[in-house]
This record gives C-alpha cells, sequence and structure tokens, in this order.
C-alpha cells in the first residue's frame, strides 16, 4: 500500500516540476523510476530495491504479467485521449505529409534502425529489427508539453501531435509481428501469415472503433446515459473495445480506441468537452504510474548493458540520420518549407508505448532464452531518455532559430456566437483570417459550425480556455456578447493570453448614451453598442467593402459611414488582403488598392468615393 500511494504522489510531484520547468513530465518520471528501482540497490543497505514492480517470491506490485497488462489497459486509455484531440480541419494542407510519416517514414526508421542496431550493436537480424519496430513510435506523452509551451506555426504542430498519436498503434502492430516472428522461428510461410494477421488487425480495429465510437454518441446524444455516468461509461467502454478487439485480433485494440477517440472528437457530442477533460486528468495519472513503474523495472544489470559507446553511435544514427530522412522522404511535395521541416526532424521523442511494449516483449524473450533479448528494454528506454532529455531542453530554442515560431500572432478569438458575431467571423475566415468562437449558448455554437466556422461551447469565467493548444496563433480578443459584464470579464480575464495585439469590446449600453471618454484601444466601435449592432445586423445581414485610395479618403468615408445609423465600420482591408482592425484610424497608412469594410446598408459607392475625391481634389486646389 505505501509502495502505490508513494507512486501516485512522486509521479504527480513529477507532473508539477515539469510544469513548473516547462518540460515533459516524462524526463522526471523516468528518473524517478530510475532512482528507486534500479539505482536504489546502491544505496540500501541489503542490496534490494525500493520499488519492486513484478512480484519476484518475496515482494512486488504485479504478479506474474500482470503488470504490463494494466501496461496495455493503461496505453489505450492514454491513445484514446489523444484519438479525441485530433480534429480533421488541422490537416487541411498536411494531412499527405501525416499519412507518408507514418507509413514511408515508419518503413525507413524501421529498417534503418535495424541495420543500425545489427551492424553497431552486433545483435542478431531478428532482434534487430524488433528494436527497430519498437521505436517506430514517437510520444503523444511528450509531444502534448512541448506543443503547449511553445508557439509553434499551426501546420508544425498538427504534423506533430498527428503522428504521435497515429504511428503508436501502428509501431505497436509492426513490433507485434516482429515478435511472433521471433517466437515462432518463422519463415516464409510466415510472412504470409503476418501480412494476412496485418489485414485482420487494421480491419478489425476499424470496425471496432467507429462502431463503439458511433454508440457512445448516440447513447450520450439520446440521454440513454445520464450525464454524471457519461464519463465513466466512456472509459468503461474503452476498455472493453481495446479488450475484446484484441481478443478478436491481437494488438488490434491500440487501433481500436484510437478510431473511437478520433470518430468522437470530430462528431458534435455535447459532452465533449466534458469527456475529454476527464480523459486528460486520467491520463495525467497513468502515465505518471506507468513510467514510474516501467523504469523501476529495468535492472541495474540491464543498464550496464548499454552503458557504452555503441549505444552513442546508434542514437547518433536514429536521432541526426534516420529522423531527418524520415521527414524530408515523407514531406516531398507537401507545403512545408525547409525550416519547418528540419525543426520536426529534431522533435523526435519516444514516449510510453515503446516503453511500455519493450519492457513486455525484452520479459518474455529473456524468460524464452533468446540471444541478444537482453538487449530490448534497455536500449528502448535509452532512445526514450535521451531523445526526450534532448527534445526537452532544446525545442525552444530550435524553434526560434529554425524560424518555426509564431512571430505574430494573427488569430481572432471572438467571445459571443450571435448573428452579428457570425456574420464578421464569417467574412474574416472567407479572408483567411484564423477565427474562433466561443459561447455558453450550444444552438449558437451549432449555427456557426453550420456555416464552417471553428466554434466551442465555452464558459468565460472558467479558466480552461488557456489549456486549448489550438488557440496558440490568437493575438486578438473580441468581446461581442450581449452582457457587459461578460465582455468586460473576457477581456480581465484572458486579455493576457490571447491579446497580444489587442483586446476590444462592444461599448456599454450608458457609455453609449453618455458618451463619455472610451479608451481607444478597448472599444470595438464608438458608435454602436450590442442592441445597435443586433438591429443593423437583422436589417442588413451582410458585409460591404468601399475602395479608398488615400488616407484622407479613408478618414472622410469612414466619417460617412459613422454619421449612418445602419452601417457600422469594422476594418481596413490591405491590397494584400489581409484585414486589419479600426483602432486608430488617424494612425494607419492607407495605399491605394486599400478597401474599408463595414457591416450594414450597402451605399452607393461611387456617390461616396465621388465625394470624398472631389472635396479633396477641392482642398488640394487651395
Amino acid at each position: 500500500m505505501v509502495e502505490l500511494a508513494g507512486i501516485i504522489i512522486l509521479g504527480i510531484l513529477a507532473q508539477w516540476v515539469a510544469w513548473k520547468f516547462k518540460i515533459p513530465a516524462i524526463l522526471p518520471l523516468i528518473l524517478i523510476g530510475l532512482l528507486v528501482g534500479p539505482l536504489s540497490t546502491l544505496m540500501s543497505a541489503d542490496g534490494t530495491q525500493w520499488l519492486q514492480p513484478i512480484w519476484n517470491g518475496e515482494k512486488g506490485l504485479f504478479p506474474g504479467e500482470n503488470l504490463f497488462y494494466f501496461v496495455s489497459l493503461a496505453v489505450g486509455i492514454i491513445l484514446f485521449e489523444g484519438g479525441l484531440t485530433l480534429k480533421r480541419d488541422e490537416i487541411s494542407k498536411v494531412g499527405p505529409a501525416i499519412g507518408k510519416l507514418i507509413s514511408i517514414g515508419a518503413a525507413i526508421t524501421f529498417i534503418g534502425a535495424g541495420i543500425a542496431a545489427h551492424y553497431v550493436f552486433g545483435l542478431n537480424w531478428r532482434i534487430s529489427f524488433l528494436f527497430s519496430a519498437l521505436i517506430i513510435v514517437t510520444g503523444p506523452t511528450v509531444i502534448t508539453p512541448i506543443l503547449r509551451n511553445i508557439p509553434l506555426k499551426k501546420d508544425v504542430a498538427a504534423v506533430l501531435r498527428w503522428e504521435g498519436i497515429l504511428i503508436d498503434p501502428i509501431g505497436a502492430l509492426v513490433a507485434v509481428l516482429v515478435y511472433e516472428f521471433i517466437s515462432v522461428e518463422g519463415d516464409s510461410g510466415y510472412t504470409k501469415q503476418a501480412l494476412l494477421d496485418f489485414g485482420k488487425i487494421v480491419l478489425i480495429g476499424m470496425a471496432f472503433g467507429i462502431s463503439a465510437g458511433y454508440a457512445l454518441y448516440f447513447s450520450i446524444k439520446k440521454k440513454f446515459v445520464p450525464h454524471y455516468l457519461s464519463n465513466v461509461v466512456s472509459l468503461s467502454l474503452v476498455m472493453a473495445v481495446f479488450v475484446i478487439s484484441d481478443l478478436f485480433a491481437h494488438e488490434s485494440g491500440l487501433l481500436a480506441v484510437v478510431v473511437m477517440g478520433m470518430f468522437l472528437g470530430n462528431s458534435d457530442l455535447p459532452s465533449l468537452k466534458e469527456l475529454l477533460y476527464f480523459k486528460e486528468s486520467l491520463s495525467v495519472l497513468l502515465v505518471s504510474i506507468l513510467f514510474i513503474l516501467l523504469a523501476a523495472n529495468i535492472s541495474i544489470e540491464d543498464l550496464l548493458l548499454v552503458y557504452n559507446w555503441k549505444t552513442a553511435i546508434l542514437l547518433a544514427i536514429i536521432i541526426f540520420i534516420l529522423r531527418p530522412l524520415t521527414v524530408f522522404a515523407s514531406t516531398v511535395g507537401s507545403s512545408l518549407k525547409t525550416n519547418e521541416k528540419l525543426f520536426i526532424s529534431w522533435v523526435g521523442p519516444r514516449g510510453i508505448v515503446a516503453a511500455g511494449i519493450s519492457s513486455l516483449f525484452g520479459t518474455q524473450l529473456v524468460s524464452k532464452g533468446v540471444v541478444g533479448a537482453e538487449y530490448i528494454t534497455p536500449l528502448v528506454f535509452a532512445v526514450v531518455l535521451i531523445t526526450v532529455i534532448i527534445n526537452a531542453t532544446t525545442a525552444r530554442v530550435m524553434a526560434g532559430w529554425m524560424g518555426v515560431f509564431l512571430k505574430k500572432s494573427e488569430g481572432i478569438l471572438m467571445v459571443g456566437a450571435s448573428k452579428v458575431s457570425r456574420l464578421i467571423a464569417t467574412y474574416l475566415h472567407k479572408n483567411n483570417r484564423h477565427v474562433v468562437l466561443i459561447d455558453s449558448n450550444q444552438l449558437n455554437i451549432n449555427r456557426a459550425k453550420e456555416l464552417g466556422l471553428e466554434a466551442f461551447t465555452a464558459n468565460i469565467y472558467a479558466d480552461d480556455l488557456t489549456d486549448n493548444i489550438e488557440l496558440n496563433d490568437v493575438g486578438y480578443l473580441l468581446a461581442m456578447t450581449g452582457s457587459d459584464e461578460i465582455n468586460k470579464q473576457a477581456i480581465s480575464r484572458f486579455g493576457r493570453y490571447f491579446g497580444e495585439n489587442g483586446t476590444f469590446r462592444l461599448m456599454t449600453s450608458e457609455e453609449m448614451r453618455k458618451r463619455q471618454s472610451l479608451s481607444a484601444k478597448e472599444l470595438f466601435s464608438y458608435t454602436h453598442d450590442y442592441s445597435r449592432f443586433t438591429e443593423v445586423a437583422q436589417d442588413f445581414p451582410s458585409i460591404q467593402e468601399i475602395p479608398v485610395e488615400s488616407h484622407n479618403q479613408f478618414l472622410r468615408v469612414l466619417n460617412i459611414i459613422s454619421e449612418n445609423e445602419n452601417a457600422i465600420p469594422l476594418f481596413l482591408k490591405r491590397p494584400n488582403g489581409f484585414l486589419e482592425l479600426i483602432t486608430a484610424p488617424t494612425e494607419l497608412e492607407v495605399e491605394e488598392g486599400c478597401s474599408l469594410v463595414y457591416l450594414g446598408k450597402p451605399m452607393d459607392f461611387e456617390d461616396v468615393v465621388n465625394a470624398t475625391r472631389s472635396e479633396n481634389e477641392a482642398k488640394e486646389k487651395k
């Protein structure tokens, strides 16, 4: 009992340390596991480990192979949570690159690392390729903290996250096939059977994943499951799908839960957000326990096996040759730039799936007396530990050096998804601006999604907005609800997170009535409050553009529009299509090809432009 409680406490402590110093939690977790496991034998009086994960006849937490059963279930839950975060619209530009990374890229790593392990370490071909199969995977448990702490360009972040989650079941599948090949002393006949098994695993995994996802979606949507039970029912179903799928086809469970997560993550499930946070919290706990247990399960003899120059050479080949080769070969013809490819090449940490499966297979093959099997677990852990250390300590520096930081966040977060907000957001979206709408009203969110807008239900009084990594390119905050209190609350609480370039709100009814001295840096409009915005949008639901050729003309047109009660000025549109908020009109530089964008009643463009041009010409003659 003391050991189990200690693992949980130390795991959460490691998570806090990781958060405090902005590093992947896997690093302190592995170090703690090694400290209470193999390294503790050097400090204990009787030479025994402080933590013994597997029962050795005298002490231990898990008898037999129960540790690895626990690891398998836990990994399934973690990958399901990862699948929930995968959104189809993230990969509109880089979808083919991701597909190649988990196919062509995986093949390059598999073949290259297998050859390197054979010639560098002198392992036989079967053990070498089992090792290479295990390190195909990258770790979502490592990638996610990196993405949260570094404001990367959207396409780069999408590639890393999708690869990290999708490659896990593929790597596990390849590792299982190689393991079975070793176990049965396979030949050419087995190769044919392996291909059939591969197809069977993919088919069953996909079928169970989609079916279970739809079943859960239907049950929650139709309220067959009460709200307070939705999270635990989801957890139960994930575990059931994982186990049942595995019974039909060994190791198909990982694929099934990822597919199930992706299905639900891209649905309109009303409780999706709550489900995601529940699974995220559970994943944190499971990851904390798993890495400590798996690291503690390594013996001091295993560590000494890989404490040599051969390990350094093998790691150098994997990190500096195979990973870049994989990325560049997989991204040929993609929209990714060379600097973005280089950064993706640099970030390739291994995680929980590699560590868990290597511990299981290594232990089983050693017990069968397979030559070279003792190297599997310590070698994979060496790859996990070194890649995590490198990525955790250098990712931010390398991102800056390679220029993949978001230099300026131009995305817009709009608080409130009313008809006015949807009109403005649709216009922004059509002009290639990233817009995110949030609202507590589900009907407004549904209508926004029907228009193809990115929108989700959220409570402005909650802190969870800051946890959404897809808001890392947001630099503008527009509070446009009908509540003055909520608008001010949004500015106050989330301005520092999402208002890098400016935070704006609608004026209050009192401010509009009294025409007080208003802050130029805070108000979205100086002439209309929410009620007037709504009235204009109701009567004239369209956004207009008027060309302006000079600064003086722009100011005159702006004045004409501002004086019209059925028109509200919004943006200045640049010749390149970039939209700029009109916060300080006198300071804006206006060039030929610009347009003034406004909401409301169409005007006679020719009359307005001619009037302003004539006035300007008259002033110039004087």
